[in-house]
């Protein structure tokens, strides 16, 4: 099982979104699982929360190890790995 399985990092999203499409793809690319979970699927105090943390644009990024994260950010996917190793 690689250090980065999924359950590890988690991206919060929502249909339609284009940040969240290029976030998967890029993390595809570094071939980095990842577990997602639809905000529209969530209980609505769930999403209230991501917003009382600060986050009010999505994917919102939660990996072990980091700082959670909002937005297309190609230079913190481009971290994980290092820290998972």
């Amino acid at each position: 099982m690689s250090a980065t399985a999924a359950g590890r990092v988690t991206v919060f999203t929502r249909e339609g979104c284009v940040q969240c499409g290029a976030t998967f793809r890029a993390l595809d690319d570094r071939g980095i699982d990842y577990r997602v979970v639809d905000v529209d699927e969530l209980r609505a105090e769930a999403a209230d929360e991501l917003r009382a943390m600060g986050f009010l644009q999505l994917p919102v990024v939660k990996v072990d190890g980091m700082a959670a994260w909002s937005g297309f950010r190609p230079d913190l996917i481009g971290t994980i790995q290092a820290v998972a190793a």
